[in-house]
């Protein structure tokens, strides 16, 4: 009986963990330090993972502090974990702008000076607040922009495209800034993936220092890249590079063959 239980605390094993916080508990990653298996939480902080006897769990987030959990007997028996996470806070250094204030506000207010800034709704010139866009991405909206004093229909509004944008369809320019807009969104995205899970991704995928920019670069090349990778969980985005890194391999071995 003795026997059994100790060969039962040497294999893997899957357990049912729940996380709890005063802050949001979705998206935490847990990773196995020992085995690299990975899971996420749930919107209700809840996961699975398969474990075995003495393996370190890391519960990480942007939210939370770090926290490292080994496994002991109790949880393996019971095959349930629950743990506590500390909210992250990002404490500033204090910093004293203006005047200093003497809690006296009438004479608080006559010690501050300076005049509020312009703002171009005061002065009745349109202006733009959204996403500032990349020089090739100005690029193509210009190539491609309709010209609405050039009569014509689209949609039954007056409008029809600029003789500059037709012309640069037909000479291929502007298939050419849509692929440097694209190059430049899967350039962004493979940088953010690299540096946020590189590490812990090649810890359970080994491969030589040289060819992992490129296996992220071959990554980049897949037609499905930006719809498995962008705005997608941590998890997502590791089962997609893992699928790839299955077919990274093959093409080398090919290669070398």
């Amino acid at each position: 009986m003795l026997l059994w239980f100790h060969l039962g605390m040497s294999q893997s094993a899957e357990i049912v963990g729940i996380v709890k916080s005063y802050v949001s508990v979705e998206n935490v990653n847990i990773i196995n330090k020992t085995t690299y298996n990975y899971a996420i939480t749930n919107a209700k902080g809840e996961f699975k993972i398969l474990v075995k006897l003495n393996d370190t769990l890391q519960f990480s987030s942007m939210l939370h502090k770090t926290k490292y959990v080994v496994i002991d007997k109790n949880i393996l028996l019971l095959k349930v974990i629950k743990v506590n996470l500390e909210g992250h806070i990002n404490e500033l250094k204090e910093v004293t702008v203006g005047n200093l204030l003497s809690g006296d506000l009438l004479k608080d207010i006559q010690n501050i000076e300076g005049k509020p800034p312009i703002n171009f709704y005061d002065v009745g010139i349109p202006g733009y607040t959204g996403k500032i866009a990349t020089q090739s991405e100005r690029r193509l909206s210009e190539a491609s922009s309709l010209d609405p004093k050039l009569g014509g229909s689209l949609g039954g509004v007056g409008v029809s495209i600029s003789a500059t944008a037709l012309i640069n369809a037909i000479s291929g320019r502007t298939k050419r800034l849509k692929s440097m807009v694209k190059l430049e969104e899967n350039e962004v995205l493979i940088q953010s993936i690299k540096g946020r899970l590189g590490k812990d991704f090649f810890a359970s995928n080994p491969l030589e220092d040289d060819l992992r920019m490129e296996f992220f670069y071959f990554c980049g090349d897949d037609e499905n890249f930006i719809k498995y990778c962008k705005n997608q969980t941590d998890f997502e985005i590791f089962e997609f590079l893992r699928m790839k890194y299955k077919q990274y391999l093959e093409n080398r071995n090919e290669t070398e063959d």
